[in-house]
């Protein structure tokens, strides 16, 4: 069983930045597949970073020059920084990571972008 838990999320006016951090119960130095989705209010989950095999990142088109993923091994941490925030990344965040198959899931961490 792996338990993940996000943080850094907030309110934040329109520009800002916030860095998100998801913790894990247990070494992530082996998994490949991790992640950050998102959840805006009355829409479907949605990729926003994600690491894969080999250690490539990809991002949703709408995030690309502005959010970055990265990981720190050591400390069981993945992180998203997000700049130059619009009211439209408003939405709850969701750390995800890949082990034997299974996708294991925080609970999630809010931001609010104000315009």
């Amino acid at each position: 069983q792996v338990q993940l838990v996000e943080s850094g999320g907030g309110l934040v006016q329109a520009g800002g930045s916030l860095r998100l951090s998801c913790a894990a119960s247990l070494s992530i130095s082996t998994i490949n597949a991790t992640g950050w989705y998102r959840q805006a209010s009355g829409k479907q989950r949605e990729l926003v970073a994600v690491f894969t095999s080999g250690n490539i990142t990809n991002y949703a088109d709408s995030v690309k020059g502005r959010f970055t993923i990265s990981r720190e091994n050591a400390k069981n941490t993945v992180y998203l920084q997000m700049n130059s925030l619009k009211p439209e990344d408003t939405a709850v965040y969701y750390c995800v990571m890949n082990l034997y198959g299974i996708n294991y899931w925080g609970e999630g961490t809010l931001v609010t972008v104000s315009s």
